[in-house]
């Protein structure tokens, strides 16, 4: 994934912050382009949103067909059997972003990495993996995929976690957001959970969430 693979949208000419951020299986970098206007995030505060677009490949599950995907996925269960190969070249490409953003002058702890359903299950790795501290970790719509090929980085062990997932979710269903956050708490990761009254997308009171949350990480 090179820079010319994204998308960027800059709140101000004063960047002092990043945030890339990982749409879902199928879509774009441009599907969430639009939620930065209804985050009403402060003026002052200069944000650089990435948004990566995911190569296009066959997804098995989906008859073969080529679509935009972090990964292959073998077979549509819980627990998703997936091409670890594919999940661990997204998620190097994702920590080359984050590269990227420390040599254009943008501390590792001011970057907060965000992911929605499978781009979220490569934040999750991305960010827990990455051999320097982060700002923050934003996971919507998704789960933690079992893999032998990451391991948690103790550089981000306090990263601040905001794990957002709707009770009606028949795509991700709730109890892989609830089991994703099990894991990572019997980690000793300290998060925060939040539920909606919503399906497989996001909805007013949870941009309010991430608004929040993002001022949060990146407060001073």
């Amino acid at each position: 994934m090179s820079s010319t693979d994204c998308i960027e949208l800059q709140t101000n000419d004063h960047v002092s912050a990043s945030v890339i951020w990982l749409h879902g299986l199928g879509a774009d970098g441009s599907d969430f382009v639009p939620v930065v206007k209804e985050l009403n995030l402060p003026v002052d505060l200069g944000i650089r949103f990435i948004f990566p677009n995911a190569p296009q490949i066959p997804v098995t599950v989906n008859g073969g067909y080529i679509m935009p995907a972090w990964y292959d996925i073998l077979e549509l269960t819980e627990e998703r059997v997936i091409d670890h190969n594919h999940l661990l070249a997204s998620i190097r490409s994702t920590q080359a972003l984050i590269d990227r953003e420390i040599e254009r002058g943008t501390p590792s702890d001011r970057v907060i990495l965000a992911g929605f359903s499978q781009g979220g299950a490569v934040a999750y790795h991305a960010a827990l993996d990455y051999a320097k501290p982060l700002a923050g970790l934003l996971a919507l719509s998704t789960y933690l995929p079992k893999t032998d090929n990451v391991e948690f980085h103790q550089s981000n062990k306090d990263i601040p976690i905001l794990i957002c997932h709707g009770i009606q979710d028949p795509m991700v269903v709730e109890r892989q957001g609830k089991r994703a956050a099990s894991i990572l708490e019997a980690h000793g990761y300290q998060l925060e959970y939040k539920s909606y009254h919503m399906e497989h997308e996001l909805c007013i009171e949870e941009v309010r969430d991430i608004s929040l949350f993002l001022q949060k990480c990146l407060a001073g």
